[in-house]
């Protein structure tokens, strides 16, 4: 993915783009672009914010309440729509609805829990860093919030997304672990494998239901979890909800800028466990000589 890749590159996922950490997640897919999306050369661009010298990043007011309002209006969402791993996950952050929290207390959760940590960086990170860092054990974080403007949609994968869509499913050891092996087997892929690798993630980390049944059906995407229109949209019976097949996910075409039509479901967090004891780049050089399926989002 690359994780933050360029609005142009992120447009679809055929053979030229990557998720971005919402790929790695990647924006607010949650509307159409048509309606949220302001020209190129009108909006002012997200800027990371730095820590000052005792490692202490400071926001302001807005962008607290920014963090406020968002957290709000998810907490009356996702109860009964998240997986219990999520929901536990949440509980051992211990989020602030107050202020955006210092990623230095969500390292020391995470790292008493599955060794992980976060890796505060820019909005745009090429491949080659995104797949180190989650090699490495280290989540990309940008910190940076979204403006009012961009409640409903944002491109650009932000600090909401990554904290609240990501990290509690990181405590959790098989969503670490995939997150893991993704991050080596992109890598050591080609930059054509890492194109199919990021429908992968795509799927799974950003858009991913699980649940045997519908009834039983919960949310473990971050794409999903961060967004609360698209939390209750996919569990809605408006998308296509398709059994997990690791082939046909690698051959599904995707767009950031459309709500997703489509959703793969594993039948718990687990099968993550078994999705990396497979073969996965067997499979990658399969679904490549095979060729991508149509796309099923309304061509513009």
């Amino acid at each position: 993915m690359e994780r933050r890749l360029s609005s142009t590159m992120q447009q679809t996922g055929s053979a030229n783009s990557a998720p971005t950490a919402r790929a790695s997640t990647r924006h607010d897919s949650t509307h159409n672009v048509s309606t949220h999306k302001q020209p190129a050369d009108t909006k002012q661009p997200y800027v990371s914010r730095h820590p000052d010298e005792h490692g202490h990043i400071h926001y302001s007011a807005d962008e607290n309440m920014m963090w406020h309002t968002l957290l709000e209006r998810q907490a009356a969402q996702i109860p009964n729509r998240a997986c219990s791993a999520y929901l536990e996950g949440l509980e051992k952050l211990q989020l602030s609805t107050t202020h955006i929290p210092q990623l230095s207390a969500i390292d020391e959760v995470l790292q008493a829990t599955t060794g992980w940590q976060t890796a505060a960086v820019p909005a745009l990170i090429n491949f080659g860093k995104f797949f180190k860092l989650l090699a490495n054990k280290s989540f990309p974080v940008a910190t940076f919030i979204r403006r009012f403007e961009d409640m409903d949609y944002i491109e650009e994968p932000d600090i909401f997304h990554e904290i609240v869509g990501h990290c509690p499913l990181l405590t959790h050891p098989a969503f670490a672990a995939f997150n893991e092996t993704y991050g080596k087997l992109g890598l050591d892929a080609s930059k054509e494998e890492r194109w199919f690798l990021a429908r992968l993630y795509w799927f799974t980390i950003e858009f991913g239901l699980m649940g045997a049944t519908k009834e039983s059906r919960r949310i473990y995407g971050g794409g999903i979890l961060s967004s609360p229109s698209e939390t209750i949209y996919a569990l809605s019976d408006e998308p296509e909800c398709r059994a997990f097949d690791l082939i046909d996910v690698l051959r599904t075409p995707y767009r950031i800028d459309q709500i997703q039509p489509i959703y793969y479901v594993i039948d718990d967090l687990d099968t993550l466990f078994d999705i990396v004891n497979s073969d996965i780049m067997g499979a990658v050089k399969k679904a490549m000589s095979m060729g991508l399926f149509a796309p099923a989002y309304a061509e513009q």
